[in-house]
């Protein structure tokens, strides 16, 4: 099992003919993921890596039965194609483009509600279940299947901790990017969510940083329920300056935002287990394991 994507998994690419669609597709697909087609306005009837071009994403999804998206297109045409494709019901849409407008992204958060769609990004990584189905943009020549899942606000980190994983033969369920803007779809709490009801991952690892309200929130959800399986969380930021961006928009330690050592400190009074830096999770995760 999984969370979110399987090999069953159908993967439709809005912005699919152009350069970083055409690169992410063909990878994917040769991973062995099961894209079905793309989506390019005007190009409607033709081809592309092999795969039929719809001009809207509801006639891709009518013809190809797919189930899923992945978004690359340019940042002021992002919140559209999303905002499509959760009208068209697809299961699950990924946005890895980068500085959608926020005010862009109250008009798909409002699309959202109600909605059946997962959404993963904007500004994220992706997700990958090992050997089965990759959306994004996730390395995945280190990804092994198993029992942990994997949820991170931070990309270098997310492929940094899924090979050191992966060396210690601790393969993955799934992976996923939820994405490093202050404003996306599924957050820390929902993926939690998700890993509790999986069958097949036995610790969930959690990859935070400063700003936002992500951490504190998931320290709230460990904290009311009884989550009955290994949280091992490592949040990254403790030598930040207060009120410096780091690195992206998600990475903003202001307007009330907690600190890393008090994101720390919640998360540890909520029963999750703390890494002390990246080398630190796999040694963590074992212990859980074993204990």
């Amino acid at each position: 099992m999984a969370i979110l994507v399987n090999k069953d998994t159908k993967v439709i690419v809005q912005g699919m003919t152009g350069r970083a669609g055409t690169f992410y597709a063909d990878q994917a697909m040769r991973y062995g993921s099961d894209y079905v087609g793309g989506v390019r306005p005007g190009r409607g009837g033709s081809k592309h890596l092999g795969l039929p071009v719809f001009h809207d994403v509801a006639t891709a999804v009518k013809e190809t039965g797919a189930t899923a998206s992945l978004v690359v297109v340019p940042a002021p045409q992002a919140a559209d194609a999303m905002i499509e494709a959760i009208e068209a019901e697809l299961d699950v849409v990924v946005c890895v483009t980068e500085r959608v407008p926020q005010h862009d992204m109250t008009r798909v958060k409002q699309a959202l509600e109600g909605s059946k769609t997962a959404l993963i990004g904007p500004n994220s990584q992706g997700i990958l279940t090992p050997d089965q189905c990759k959306i994004g943009v996730m390395p995945t020549k280190d990804a092994t299947p198993g029992g942990v899942g994997i949820v991170s606000r931070s990309a270098s980190l997310t492929s940094e901790i899924l090979a050191n994983c992966s060396a210690a033969d601790l393969g993955q369920s799934t992976t996923i990017g939820i994405g490093g803007d202050a404003l996306h779809g599924l957050g820390f709490v929902e993926c939690l969510k998700l890993f509790r009801e999986d069958d097949e991952t036995e610790v969930v690892v959690l990859i935070g940083e400063i700003g936002g309200r992500e951490e504190e929130l998931a320290a709230e959800y460990l904290a009311d329920v009884s989550y009955e399986k290994p949280v091992v969380a490592l949040v990254v930021g403790r030598e930040a300056p207060p009120g410096r961006r780091m690195g992206h928009a998600g990475t903003l330690s202001a307007l009330g935002a907690l600190s890393a050592s008090e994101k720390i400190a919640k998360l540890r009074n909520a029963g999750a287990v703390i890494a002390e830096d990246a080398s630190d999770v796999v040694t963590k995760v074992i212990a859980k394991k074993n204990g």
